[in-house]
């Protein structure tokens, strides 16, 4: 494992320390395409040990109860996508009634958590410099992965040309110092690692949803539709969701009224009353990822495979992430779209990634 870390956290450094190169002008110029950007390679972002390798707040409380909570009555649903070769094949899936949250879990409550437990997110722990012989202490700086769009059109294929590592990013600073969520008590909490999400579930009395009913929530009984919303990117000419406008990566027009995360509710709910199920910020789920998962998956409630397996990264653990972010345009990463599946190591954290809980209905 210390070797593992070792060799990840040099090639951290030596991408941290290139961040330069990657704004350079490219010579090849950013293309579409459905089959072309939903490629594994390009519908990601670095997870750290990739990095290591190259207005008043809605509730500041403890939740109580199903407080700010949605009951989805259980059912049977298609799950899966043919417009992604890790949501296939679409295969009939069976949950049981739940509560799921209203909407994202926001920096008021992700802060009265904090408050109330002492927790330190992974992002803002030391890193231990016996772990990584050879390598100067003073490189090994907590920090996460923030967005930083380059300042001119570059190749899609390289994501470290958009993302850097940056010291002392943390949920309280998102894009790192100088940076703050005073006044943002109703976005959605980000640079928070799977783990962290997994405490903050435990400390409120609920859990984080599976991938199944996460899907069968965000489709809020809808069936055959491009998007959770429909079949129109943009109804009635209209954004409802925050999404990414304009030419990904470099310049974000913005017609949605925001650049990064918008506050929770601020776009309209779905069927079921939940807010932001596509965009603003990517979802963590409890279930391990594999991309060919679909191919064996129960019928009644699965809750992922028993091991996890990424092809990008063998032998990293990987969970599901679920709904996209305020990152998602339709010439990159197009994993808004219904049934589609994303992925993150649990040790991994950005400035687009955020978690909603669950809790089973049989206990209340």
């Amino acid at each position: 494992m210390k070797a593992f870390l070792y060799t990840t956290t040099v090639l951290l450094i030596a991408a941290y320390m290139q961040r330069s190169r990657d704004n350079e002008p490219s010579d090849t110029p950013a293309t579409g395409g459905i089959a072309t950007l939903c490629k594994p390679p390009l519908c990601k972002l670095p997870s750290r040990t990739a990095f290591l390798r190259t207005t008043a707040p809605i509730e500041s409380a403890k939740p109580s109860g199903t407080d700010g909570m949605v009951f989805i009555r259980g059912g049977q649903f298609q799950m899966g996508s043919v417009a992604f070769a890790d949501a296939k094949p679409i295969h009939a899936v069976a949950v049981d009634n739940f509560w799921m949250d209203t909407h994202e879990v926001t920096n008021a409550q992700f802060k009265a958590f904090v408050k109330a437990t002492g927790y330190i997110t992974i992002a803002e722990r030391p890193l231990n410099p016996a772990d990584y012989p050879g390598v100067s202490p003073d490189k090994l700086v907590p920090g996460s992965a923030v967005f930083s769009p380059p300042v001119r059109p570059v190749s899609l294929t390289n994501p470290l040309q958009w993302w850097v590592y940056v010291a002392s990013a943390n949920w309280r600073h998102p894009q790192g110092p100088g940076s703050s969520i005073v006044g943002k008590d109703n976005e959605p909490v980000v640079q928070v690692c799977y783990d962290d999400a997994v405490a903050y579930a435990n400390w409120a009395g609920k859990r984080l949803p599976t991938e199944a009913e996460w899907e069968f929530a965000a489709r809020g009984g809808r069936t055959n539709t491009t998007y959770y919303w429909g079949n129109d990117l943009k109804p009635k000419g209209k954004w409802v969701a925050n999404l990414f406008q304009g030419s990904f990566p470099s310049a974000n027009s913005a017609e949605d009224g925001f650049r990064t995360t918008a506050p929770v509710q601020t776009y309209p709910a779905n069927t079921y009353g939940l807010y932001d199920m596509e965009g603003n910020v990517w979802e963590w789920c409890s279930d391990r990822y594999r991309p060919d998962y679909y191919q064996q998956s129960p019928v009644h409630n699965p809750k992922g495979p028993a091991d996890s397996y990424d092809p990008d990264e063998p032998g990293t653990i990987k969970h599901v992430q679920r709904g996209g972010s305020f990152l998602c345009s339709d010439q990159y990463c197009v994993r808004y779209r219904a049934g589609s599946r994303g992925k993150g190591e649990p040790g991994s954290a950005s400035n687009n990634l955020g978690f909603r809980c669950v809790r089973s209905a049989q206990l209340y």
